[in-house]
Formats: C-alpha cells, structure tokens, sequence
C-alpha cells in the first residue's frame, strides 16, 4: 500500500478578480521528490504558500493532510513544527551574518536570554556537513557564490528537523555544475528518508530528479505523471504544462544581417571597490544590425559586469575602450545618455535592479522613457495607461489590471513587464541579460519571439546567458568569455557545448598549469 505523507484535495484560493488555484488536488508519498511544473502564473508556489501557512487556513478552501491528519496552519511558524519546511526562490538569508548565525536564524541555541555560541557553531558545522558544505561557519553568507548560499538554506532547513523540504525554483541562479550538486544533494537526502517537493521551470532537471511529477495549469491539476523509472522527457512534460506540443523550442528566424550597428574595443574595466582587480579586460566585441549575438561563459566570467559598463558606465571604475555605434565613436557616461543614445540593458536582477515591485505596471512601463509620456514636464496619466496596456497585450501579460502592482505578478509576467519597459525606449541595441531566467517555457518562446521580431526591424541584440542551449538556439555568433576576457568566438554553425566548453577549460588548464 502506498505511504501517503501529503494530501491537498481541492484547493482553492481566490485573489480579487482571479481564482489562482481550482479544485487543485496533490498527492506526495513518503521518500519521494515530487516535482510541480507549470507555466508562470498556474499557481506551483501558491500552492506551497497554502501548504506551508503563509496564506492561512480559512483564506481557501480544501483540505490539507499531513500525515493522515488533517491541518490547519494560520502561520509558517504551524508548518514548520510539523516538520515542514519551505525553502523560497528569493534566499532568506541575512549577508552580514555568518553561516552558523543564518542556520540557526530563530532557532537560536542557549537559553531564553542567553545565546550559546559555542553550540551554535558546533552544531552548524554538523548541519554544514549533512550538505557538504565545506566552509567555516564564521564565514559571512555575502562571502559566499549562490550556490553555497542554497546549501546554507538547506542546511537551515534540516536543522529545524524537516521531514517535508519544498524548494521552490532552488537552481534558478545556479550554473550547470552547482544545479546539479544540489540535485545530486537532494537524492542522497531521499536516501536518508526525506520527502521533497521540487518547483522548477528546468525540465532536464526534473527528468533527472523527479519520482512523480504532477503538472499544474491555470490553477486546476492536470496530471500526474509516474517518473520512478526516469523515463519521462521534456517534450511529454510540455505538452501537460501547455496543452499543445511544442515542436520547436526556438523560433525560427531568417537571418539578414546588416552593417556592424555597435562595437566596442579594447573595453577594460575595474573593479568599483577593488582598485586593482580588472573584472574586464580588454574586450573587442561586435554586433551588426538584424543580428543576435550571445555571450556564453560561467558565472563570475564578466558577461554582466561588461554588459552595465557599455550600459552608461553603470558599473565599474577607470572604464577604458571605445565604443561605436554606427561607426560614430561615442562616450556614453551616464545612463541617460545610453538611453538617448539607444542603448537598452535587461538586467538579470529584475527584483532589486529592474522593476519597482510595489509600484504598479503602467508606472514601472514608462519609467524608462517618461518624455514619451509627458506633456511639459507632467506625465500624461491616460498616455501612460493607454501605453501599458498596448505592452500588456502585445507580450501577453496576464494580469488582472494595468494598476496591479508587479510584485503581485509572476515571475514570467514580471520578466515581459521589464522587457515591455526597455522596447518602449525604442531601442537599436538591446541587451538581454539572463533574459529566460526562472520562467516556464511558454513565456521563454514569447521573449524569443520578441528578440527574433526585435532584429527584423535592424536592431541589435546582444544575449548573455547561462543556458549553453538557449544561445545556441537563438544566436548568430556566440563570444565565449571567462575571467574578464574575450577566449573564443564562433559562427552559429560552427558552435556547440562542447567547443564553448574547450574554450573555458582549456584557459583554466592553462593558468593551473
């Protein structure tokens, strides 16, 4: 007989104006990881946030049982003594704290009034251990890459005694060789007796890790699929997650490629608080107009560190180089000036960087190109409503209303919304950095459809991604870079992982040696 540990049946949880999950019913059995997959938007993490007490009992309807009982959590605080916990796509961890403080955040070791150090850090380097993090646990978290800072989640998380884990996007921010120390993490967990709950928008990696899969689409079940042999692929997940197959996963596009529209050369910059260290260095790049060029490399190489200095010097000291646009030298130093100039920059952080969550979607539309919208100084209101919502419709925003407030939206629909906001500057160069990042494959082919429409009209794009498929499906040179500098360039035909790869690891051979 099947050990059912989690029973969700009919869960339901309306937002004004929207019904975010219908009659969703989840079944997890005990020692399994379970993944949800659905598109941005179908209601995975509100889902866990029901699951978990951040939307408390009474604010749907339905039943939770865990462990043949049924629950009724008013706060996290409920779930996690069940054993419960639930690790965020955003990390809960505070920079400025060491690791042994962040694990043991509101779980503090010692007595009422009197925190044991001693014990803290002990016993974190217990925890530290089950998750092979091999650190000291005085080590500040702003110290470490991403994806320590996720084995620190996780260790926080089996130090409370979790018996449920719910990770939701956990590899999101992770390279190829980090995501899979954790999913490999997670499996030697299950081996341990721990029960998962996985939300991921990277198939391969659900394929790889996932016992059952159950798929999740506009907030009602619609299967779930048995994956305990591992022979569930990503076409067959696809087609659950939207209803249709999806044959290609990258528009095609005809390329016609036109005179070079920006090149930068010899570009070096510094670090903007270490004074001698070059996070760029010496880098000649091209893009000609109608043509998509990517950036590949690992995390740490320098693609968005070059990217915000081209972008009106927003990162970075003593900037060196020359840039062309059109063939015409320019100094572009500040942001203003790249914009008026037609330069755009996606960036990868649309949280803290791209987006003001609390603001509505009309305000943070225009909020690049305020002119366009104004009348003598004063925005034009109904101008920047009537602009919004043609964005809303032209990229498929779902969305209640043009006054909802973009933290409120998905992460898919935040990413259309950034984009909508940086194509209203009508730019001829647009750079696009992790442009797919944390969204399903739904709205990844909408943004590709963009880019491709984008170079139709003669503009340039240039792509940063640590997708090695995503380049290879949408661009038409791909630039390899690695600490700071410019290792390899490559025609479409010509480029594969493989080579991208020999590019990077030849260097470092190289430099070891």
């Amino acid at each position: 007989m099947t050990d059912i540990v989690l029973e969700m049946t009919d869960i339901t949880k309306e937002f004004p104006g929207v019904k975010a999950l219908d009659q969703v019913n989840l079944q997890v059995t005990r020692g399994e990881i379970h993944a949800i997959c659905g598109e941005n938007g179908a209601g995975k993490t509100t889902l866990m946030n029901v699951l978990t007490g951040t939307y408390p009992y009474g604010s749907y309807s339905g039943e939770i049982r865990y462990n043949g009982e049924l629950c009724q959590f008013n706060k996290i605080e409920d779930s996690e003594a069940c054993g419960i916990v639930i690790i965020h796509q955003e990390l809960a961890l505070i920079p400025h704290m060491d690791i042994a403080e962040n694990i043991f955040l509101g779980n503090e070791q010692g007595s009422k009034y009197n925190i044991d150090w001693r014990k803290t850090h002990l016993r974190a380097v217990d925890q530290m251990r089950l998750v092979d993090l091999h650190e000291s646990p005085y080590t500040l978290v702003k110290n470490l890459g991403v994806g320590k800072q996720q084995l620190v989640e996780i260790a926080k998380a089996l130090s409370k005694n979790v018996k449920l884990l719910v990770l939701d996007e956990p590899t999101a921010s992770l390279n190829e060789k980090d995501a899979r120390r954790l999913l490999d993490l997670l499996l030697a967990l299950k081996k341990e007796g721990l029960t998962s709950i996985i939300i991921s928008h990277k198939l391969n990696e659900i394929a790889y890790v996932a016992d059952s899969i159950t798929v999740i689409r506009d907030g009602k079940t619609i299967e779930t699929l048995s994956n305990k042999e591992h022979n569930i692929d990503e076409n067959r997940i696809i087609r659950g997650m939207v209803g249709r197959e999806l044959s290609d996963r990258y528009p095609k596009r005809k390329s016609t490629v036109g005179d070079v529209g920006f090149e930068i050369r010899d570009w070096t910059v510094f670090h903007p608080r270490r004074v001698n260290k070059k996070v760029v260095d010496g880098v000649n790049l091209t893009i000609r107009k109608g043509e998509i060029v990517g950036i590949a490399g690992l995390i740490g190489a320098g693609r968005t560190e070059l990217a915000m200095s081209v972008f009106g010097r927003s990162y970075g000291r003593n900037i060196s180089g020359q840039m062309f646009i059109d063939g015409k030298a320019v100094e572009l130093k500040t942001i203003s000036e790249a914009i008026e100039a037609g330069l755009a920059y996606v960036t990868e952080d649309r949280k803290d960087n791209g987006l003001i969550l609390d603001s509505t979607i009309n305000t943070n539309h225009s909020l690049a190109n305020l002119k366009r919208v104004s009348k003598r100084g004063v925005i034009d209101r109904q101008a920047e409503r009537k602009a919004a919502k043609e964005m809303v419709d032209r990229l498929h925003v779902k969305c209640r209303f043009i006054d909802q407030k973009v933290g409120n939206l998905s992460g898919g629909n935040q990413q259309k919304i950034l984009l909508g906001k940086w194509i209203f500057t009508d730019p001829d160069i647009l750079i696009l950095d992790e442009p797919t990042r944390g969204i399903d494959v739904g709205a990844k082919y909408e943004i590709y459809e963009i880019a491709n429409a984008l170079v139709a009209e003669g503009k340039c794009v240039l792509m940063i991604s640590s997708d090695m498929s995503e380049l290879l499906g949408m661009c038409d040179r791909i630039y390899v870079m690695d600490a700071g500098r410019i290792k390899g360039e490559f025609p479409i035909e010509e480029a594969s992982q493989e080579k991208i790869m020999s590019c990077i690891v030849k260097d470092v051979r190289k430099e070891e040696a």
